[in-house]
């Protein structure tokens, strides 16, 4: 992830509810017919596990 990503993500985290529920709007209207390129099985097995490392941090904080 570049530094500039970085940076949006952090402000994207500043945001209120609404503000970021625009910003969301806003990029998938604009990224909706762009053509991406399929993900390889191992794309999808890595984000699946990357993603529930994520939660399963998440509710190990909440207990």
């Amino acid at each position: 992830m570049t530094a500039l990503v970085q940076e949006i993500l952090e402000t994207f985290n500043q945001l209120t509810d609404s503000e970021r529920l625009d910003l969301v709007s806003e990029i998938l209207k604009r990224t909706f017919y762009m053509n991406f390129p399929s993900l390889s099985d191992e794309d999808l097995v890595l984000n699946a596990e990357e993603l529930f490392l994520a939660l399963d941090e998440r509710e190990a904080r909440y207990e």
